[in-house]
This record gives C-alpha cells, structure tokens and sequence, in this order.
C-alpha cells in the first residue's frame, strides 16, 4: 500500500520521466477548438489516450457528429483500436463524448515496470491522435 504521498510521488516522477523520454509538445488542450481536449490517463489500473468534447450540449453535439463523419478515416489510417463513446460520464457524473483507445495490458503507475510500456504506448497513440487532428482539424472547427 502506498500513502497519499507516495502515491504523488510516484505520479510525478513517472511525468517527469514521460517527458524526458518523449521530450515534445503536445497538443492537448490547445486545439482552438472550444471544450475539445487530449488526455493522458494513467492510474493504478489503466491507461489510455483520449479526445474529449466537453462543450454545452448543442456545441457537443456539432463537434462530436463532425468527429463522427471522420470515424472511417481515423479507424483504418491512424488508431483502428479508437473506440467512440457519444455518450461517455466521468466520474463526477459530467456527460462528455469521448474517443479513447486504452492500453490493453495491465498496468499500473504505482509499478515502475509497467511504465516504460505505457510511456512507449503514450507516445505512439497520441502521435497517430494528433496527426489526424492537425490533418482534419479545418473540418472540424468548421
């Protein structure tokens, strides 16, 4: 068991580490695109990269069916394991939509060997994420 502490330590160090392995800019939360954002999610159970739109509901809704008119395309050129979640809630109940695509293999943050996988996992699906964004990223802002 790990205390608060740790636990945050270990979530820092394994950032810190991220980033001087794959030192480069993300996109993120700097799309230009209102309430549309990449993540990185790594916890004691999971990881996994994501695109959420997160706007009020008639904004979401026009975003969220332009990134459905371009399924096809990020599904065989770029991430064919994204999965689409029109409806996804997080955990504080919130309703957003959500295309993720999850590190299959266990892992965790709290065990360092797990973190040179979903560091490799980070870089390589986020890079595809990204490609497709700043190749459609016209068509969606519309």
């Amino acid at each position: 068991m790990f205390s608060k502490e740790d636990s945050r330590k270990l979530r820092q160090d394994f950032w810190i580490s991220f980033g001087k392995s794959f030192p480069r800019k993300w996109v993120l939360y700097d799309t230009k695109i209102k309430g549309m954002s990449f993540k990185f999610h790594f916890d004691t159970k999971k990881a996994y990269v994501a695109l959420d739109v997160e706007d009020d509901l008639e904004q979401r809704i026009n975003t969220w069916e332009k990134l459905e008119s371009l399924k096809s395309i990020l599904l065989s050129d770029h991430l064919a394991d994204a999965i689409f979640e029109e409806e996804f809630y997080l955990e504080n109940g919130k309703e957003i939509s959500r295309i993720y695509v999850p590190l299959d293999e266990k892992v965790s943050i709290h065990n360092k060997n797990s973190w040179q996988i979903t560091m490799e996992f980070f870089y390589e699906k986020m890079s595809e994420f990204e490609a497709f964004f700043y190749e459609y990223q016209d068509m969606i802002k519309g």
